[in-house]
Formats: C-alpha cells, structure tokens, sequence
C-alpha cells in the first residue's frame, strides 16, 4: 500500500511509515522534504482543567475544520485504553477530526485528537485527545527502535469501590485491587499475591486502579522497583523486577478485552442445534466484541475458519491471526449463520 501525505497547501508527498503502535494508534511517518511549516509541541502535562483549546482536523471529510471548547478532564481512562490517559474536553469533534492536533490558547500542540464517546454517531460533547507527551514519547521510540516497548507486572486489576474499601479496611477507595497474578511473571515473582491492593507503584501514590498500567508501561524493561501493597489489613513494600510487554502478552490481554464469557456446547445443545462444535456466549461486556454485534446467546462456531471447541481454541485462533486484520467469527443466532468481523486493535 502507498501512504500519501498532502499538505495545507495540496501539495502530495509519498510517505514511508518508520513504525506504528497500535496500543496508542500513532504511527511516525517519514518524507522526503524540505523548509516544511511546522507546528509548536507543548506539554500535556502542563494542561488544566478549564483551559480553552482548539481542535482541527477533517470531520466528514470538510478540511481544514476548527472548533474550539474547554478541557473538561485530564488523565482519563477509557475502556480497552489502558496504556493512554486522554484529555477529555468539549470541543465538537466528529468522525473525520481523528488525527488532528489539539492546540492550547498558546498555539501549542497538547494532545491529537483521538475519539469521541457518542450514541448518535456523532458530537454528544465528549472528546478525547491523546496528550502529547505519550505520542513523542512513542514518536522517539519508534525513530530510534522501529517499535514501542513497554513495562509488564503480569496482573489483572480491578478498582476498589467504596464497600470494597470497607472490606480491605481502607480510609477511603484507592488503590489497585489485584484480582489475578500472571504465573512466573513480575508480579507473581515479586510475591504479589489476589487480593492485594497495590497503594504506590516506583514512588507513584495509586489513587485510581487505571494509574498502574499506565504507570507499568512507561516504566523501562529490567528496571527494579518498590511497590506498597494492603495485605491483611497491613501494609508492605516488595521488590519487583518489571517484565517487558511482548506480543504473547498482547495476546492474552487482547483475549481478556473481548469481553466474553464462553462455555463448550453440550451434547444435547449440539444435537438440537445440529453441530458437532461451538462456544455459547453467555455474556458480552464492554470491549471488541460488543463493539463487532456479538450478543448473548450468540454460538461461536469458528474463528479465521478454526473451529472453537474450546476457550483454548480461541486463544489459539488469535495468537494465530494477522493483528492487522479482523477475526472473521462465524456463528449462530436464533439458529441462523452468520458472520462477524472483530477488530482486535
């Protein structure tokens, strides 16, 4: 495939891609040119709450867009997007708008807008911005590596609520409740143990359970630190050594986000729905599945043409799959076949 990039002024240059990262969906391209315009990079991390910002971009396709709004929220997190703390403002942004660049009141960059929460399909006065400081920091490593590594603990985490908080015995709801440890993974090594609450991380006080991963991920490979956790009741500081995030562990969360609790078919379910295989889907939270149309009571028969006799069957199929495609899901609904396409990045 060929890249094209045009400029403000419609001059087209052929672009070659240096590398991409599908966890922040930034990619750094590169062209051959010279005395280009170019825009001022700020820090995200010097952004407020209230601060007026200004986003440009294409929305459905009408160039050269601008409209304006406030930042409503920093640091937030959005379902699947563990690895990107946005910054949510109320500027109209619309399919088309992705992409473009976030200015502050200064004409600095803070952030490329990203997506919008929507349930019409466009503006409800949601949007959301990567900030800048995580693209340049991918933009550096994909200049100087080709690729984005990134820190791995090997643990699933959920947030502590306010009963939650009683039952451990906190003041108050914060921290990380580990819910599952990776076995012979960082965490697991370290002596991190399901039901711990993970309080700081490297000296980073964990107010909210989605800091950790963020937090996790920035962190070099190899690099050894403390964490505080809530055991019992007491607290205690153990020494982790963190691991790298590689593409079997990519795997393995992107199976976690579809979001699916699946069981095998009994005999009797295959004999009156007159198939020798398949999954039922008994639930469909929040993830790439939803997203694709799955529903409860849906039958995974096959995946890329593998047939799901077992979850195992599915970890298989998208270890197994082209990450820049679509799983191509056949199934059954009401008795009827049909497919799907879910998209893992």
């Amino acid at each position: 495939d060929t890249i094209t990039v045009r400029m403000s002024d419609r001059t087209e240059f052929t672009a070659e891609l240096v590398g991409q990262d599908d966890r922040t969906d930034v990619a750094l391209l590169k062209i051959e040119a010279s005395n280009l315009p170019h825009v001022k990079i700020g820090k995200s991390s010097e952004v407020r709450v209230g601060e007026w910002v200004l986003a440009i971009g294409s929305p459905f396709g009408l160039e050269h867009t601008a409209t304006h709004g406030i930042v409503s929220a920093i640091g937030r997190n959005l379902p699947n997007e563990n690895y990107v703390p946005f910054i949510q403002t109320d500027a109209p942004v619309n399919p088309g708008n992705s992409g473009g660049p976030l200015f502050n009141a200064k004409g600095e960059v803070i952030g490329i807008n990203s997506q919008i929460y929507t349930r019409s399909g466009g503006y409800m006065g949601l949007s959301f911005a990567i900030p800048i400081d995580v693209a340049m920091n991918v933009v550096e490593q994909l200049r100087s590596t080709g690729k984005v590594t990134r820190g791995y603990l090997g643990v699933y985490l959920q947030p502590v609520t306010a009963d939650l908080a009683r039952s451990f015995g906190l003041d108050k709801p914060r921290g990380a409740l580990v819910a599952q440890v990776q076995p012979d993974e960082p965490a697991d090594k370290a002596g991190i143990k399901p039901g711990d609450i993970i309080l700081e991380f490297d000296g980073h006080v964990i107010e909210q359970f989605h800091q950790l991963p963020l937090l996790v991920g920035q962190t070099p490979v190899g690099k050894t630190v403390q964490i505080k956790v809530l055991r019992d009741g007491k607290e205690q500081t153990l020494t982790a050594s963190i691991g790298q995030l590689d593409d079997v562990v990519a795997t393995t969360e992107k199976i976690s986000t579809l979001g699916l609790t699946l069981k095998p078919l009994t005999d009797r379910q295959k004999a009156e729905l007159n198939v020798s295989y398949g999954l039922l889907v008994e639930a469909v939270s929040e993830g790439v599945a939803a997203r694709a149309g799955v529903r409860p009571n849906d039958i995974l028969l096959e995946v890329n043409n593998q047939p799901m006799t077992s979850k195992d069957d599915l970890r298989a199929a998208i270890r197994a799959a082209d990450k820049t495609r679509p799983l191509a899901v056949r199934l059954l609904r009401n008795g009827q076949p049909m497919f799907l396409a879910i998209k893992l990045n």
